[in-house]
């Protein structure tokens, strides 16, 4: 393994000791695994950029901005019309 060591604002530190704590880890776990998420992000968006969504799923995401197929508020105002009886 490899060490890293960096400055971070006291208020932050102090925040992942009590999370470490908390969670019943080491601050060093915490970190790591803050480290790795952050990374896999990172990684996800840049594999996105890099091979772009193709005209078949940019359709689904057109068709997500139409909304619900039906307005379903009614059955909701039923439901509590019955509940209040």
């Amino acid at each position: 393994m490899t060490m890293l060591s960096f400055p971070v604002r006291e208020v932050e530190a102090q925040e992942a000791t009590r999370w470490a704590t908390e969670m019943g880890t080491g601050l060093s776990e915490l970190l790591r695994e803050a480290l790795h998420r952050h990374l896999v992000s990172l990684a996800e968006a840049d594999a996105y950029a890099r091979a772009p969504f193709d005209l078949g799923e940019r359709s689904l995401a057109a068709i997500a901005d139409w909304g619900p197929a039906e307005d379903w508020s009614d059955w909701s105002r039923a439901a509590d019309a019955h509940e209040a009886r």
